[in-house]
């Protein structure tokens, strides 16, 4: 059975220093307990306890998803990844938080098993009316994950048990038989969830709604021969115009991946979170960042090769979680194809987008992560969102992070593997079925730096496999000590076999690759840009560094050619008092030249208003070679921006010559 990343990161230790454990720091330090006061502060904390709350239930305008609807699922999560961080290092306060509201959430199961806050408290005659939309089976699965984290840690059923009985009162509800209903969630999660409880608790019920669930999505004639949620829909008595803005047209099934049956799906259409399919998505779909989704209005995926970078250009949403989503597919297509374009597009995601999102405070995050800011977006970062899926998101994942390194195992007896993905500063123990006990450790500076060494202590009988990614962006890697034989490449891995093993038991990997590059977008996307990026470390421009700038770096670009310069700098990480006051983020700042073009006042080179030049004006200044004024720009990491104040102005990718 294939491993997950949230049953074996307890196996991992990420010692400091390190950029990773520099993140876990944060949600030690202050993350955990920031993110626990805005549950508590917008009342999601003690929403269990069943009792109304005044101004916030009584405003059901957001249609169909008035926020409530899914505050169940910010309280579960924030639960999985507090029990994640507890298996780390204890805290008594955040201990004794989730106590309290596993207590909460045991007094509010129904009688009948059922758990959910909107459809108890607040319109409880609509339970199981609007899977499509109410994310009512959606929490249900976060519940599922946060049970299951909650007995890793705290070693009884307290929470898991109701769960499970909340479990069994779905499977009576759902599923293929005659009588009950043939639906599905709207938004996917319970099915992963599902089926991590089955892998855990043995749990039949479990095993036969995931797979029923994935299994009938999409099914034209699933409900009384239809769709299922026009079924729904026509029951709720809705009008067939009537549509959610994020839809769009009415009974649109693309948004929610219900377009037409999971096998039959050969592109990646609506919502982002949500959407699986792979090639479509990273070779048509995906910005250089590692982001998915460029249209705000349904928080997802536009045409192929639509991917403007703010905006003034057209959108560009990149939803936090949705880059986290496509981390958790990337992990799970590795235990069915060890292929080193998943873990190459997982790690992309880690150090741009996902790593991005949390400010180095632990108070402040990004929901959107936008390439390019403009005046009516200014790149900046939030405490809280009405829709507050992120933060919590983002804790559970560095909660468990250690199970995203590597996966390993013992085929046979005198057999042992461990499978590298991400390279930082971190160790992994574990047995194997024998009893005998493993240890393999890596030390680096990554993504600073392309040097790993390795240490592997195992008994002599043990016959070590180890496979390295090789990333894509590294032309060339060495070895030491070095060999005679030739190390063979296996779907971009580097595999290191018992016969060397068994002579070095440590060594070292050192991957090119680290000198600034730049990178360019595919041409279909008909953006004549460039960026810079060192590893897989994509950089931005800031007005921070670059005081002159005045309109988000619009029209400033970067010089095809010439020297591009490294600098070590520091960043502080202003978690509070004592020891942590002190904590820096270190980073390879980069120094390239540029060249910004100079306007006559109240004109607009790009033909866009303002000083209403005509196309022929515009095009004639912008091949004027004097209208350019050179400059030095300063680039930093994309995910250390907004962390310094300033106006907010930021850009990845700048005009090329």
């Amino acid at each position: 059975m294939a491993q997950h990343p949230q049953t074996i990161f307890h196996e991992t230790t990420l010692p400091s220093p390190s950029l990773l454990q520099s993140r876990r720091e944060i949600f030690h330090a202050v993350g955990v307990k920031a993110q626990l006061a805005q549950l508590r502060k917008t009342g999601r904390y003690t929403c269990f306890d069943l009792k109304w709350q005044p101004g916030v239930y009584d405003d059901l305008s957001r249609w169909p998803c008035p926020p409530p609807v899914y505050w169940d699922s910010d309280v579960a999560k924030w639960i999985e990844g507090a029990c994640y961080l507890l298996l780390d290092r204890y805290d008594a306060e955040v201990d004794a938080a989730v106590r309290a509201i596993v207590d909460m959430m045991r007094s509010a199961q129904g009688d009948d098993g059922y758990l959910n806050l909107y459809f108890t408290v607040i319109e409880p005659e609509k339970r199981w009316s609007n899977l499509r939309d109410q994310h009512e089976l959606y929490n249900a699965g976060h519940l599922v994950e946060a049970a299951l984290a909650h007995s890793k840690y705290y070693k009884n059923d307290l929470l898991l048990e109701p769960i499970i009985r909340y479990v069994k009162l779905i499977r009576s509800v759902f599923g293929p038989e005659e009588g009950r209903r043939h639906g599905y969630p709207g938004h996917p999660e319970t099915e992963l969830a599902l089926l991590r409880l089955h892998a855990v608790t043995g749990n039949q019920d479990a095993y036969e709604l995931g797979r029923y669930f994935i299994e009938e999505r999409g099914n034209p004639t699933g409900q009384h021969g239809q769709h299922y949620y026009d079924w729904e829909a026509e029951e709720r008595g809705d009008s067939p115009w009537k549509r959610p803005n994020s839809y769009v047209h009415a009974y649109d099934h693309f948004y929610n991946q219900s377009h037409k049956p999971i096998l039959e799906q050969d592109t990646v259409e609506g919502h982002a979170v949500r959407a699986i399919l792979w090639d479509n998505m990273v070779d048509r779909k995906m910005y250089l960042t590692g982001g998915i989704g460029a249209m705000l209005n349904w928080e997802g995926f536009g045409i192929d090769y639509f991917l403007p970078q703010g905006t003034d250009d057209g959108g560009c949403y990149n939803e936090t979680c949705a880059s986290i989503g496509v981390m958790m597919l990337a992990e799970r297509l590795l235990h069915l194809d060890l292929d080193s374009r998943y873990a190459d597009v997982m790690e992309l995601c880690l150090y741009n987008t996902v790593m991005g999102a949390m400010g180095l405070d632990g108070r402040s995050f990004t929901y959107v992560n936008q390439l390019a800011s403009s005046e009516k977006d200014n790149d900046r970062r939030e405490s809280w969102f009405e829709t507050s899926c992120c933060p919590p998101n983002l804790m559970r994942l560095f909660g468990s992070i250690g199970g995203y390194l590597w996966d390993y195992g013992s085929p046979a007896a005198d057999e042992v593997f461990v499978n590298v993905h991400l390279y930082t500063t971190a160790e992994v123990s574990f047995e194997t079925g024998g009893g005998a006990k493993v240890s393999f450790a890596q030390l680096s500076d990554w993504p600073q730096d392309g040097k790993v060494s390795f240490q592997i202590k195992a008994p002599s009988t043990l016959k070590t496999t180890i496979r390295l990614r090789w990333p894509s962006w590294s032309p060339d890697y060495k070895i030491t000590p070095s060999t005679a034989e030739e190390f063979e490449c296996v779907g971009g891995y580097i595999v290191i076999p018992s016969s060397y093993t068994s002579k070095h038991s440590e060594f070292t990997v050192d991957f090119d690759g680290f000198a600034p590059r730049q990178v360019y977008p595919h041409p279909y996307t008909n953006q004549h840009v460039v960026a810079l990026a060192r590893g897989p470390v994509v950089y931005c421009v800031e007005d921070t560094d670059n005081p002159w700038e005045k309109d988000h770096f619009r029209d400033t670009g970067l010089a095809r050619h010439g020297e591009i310069q490294e600098r070590s700098r520091s960043m502080p990480m202003p978690l509070g008092s004592g020891d942590q006051a002190e904590k820096q983020c270190h980073y390879i700042e980069l120094q390239a030249k540029g060249w910004t073009r100079k306007h006559e006042k109240g004109s607009d080179t790009r033909g866009r208003g303002r000083g209403q030049k005509s196309i022929r004006q515009a095009y004639a200044a912008e091949k004027e070679a004097d209208n350019e004024e050179a400059v030095t720009l300063v680039f930093l990491p994309y995910y250390l921006r907004a962390n310094r104040g300033g106006r907010g102005m930021m850009r990845v990718g700048l005009l090329r010559e």
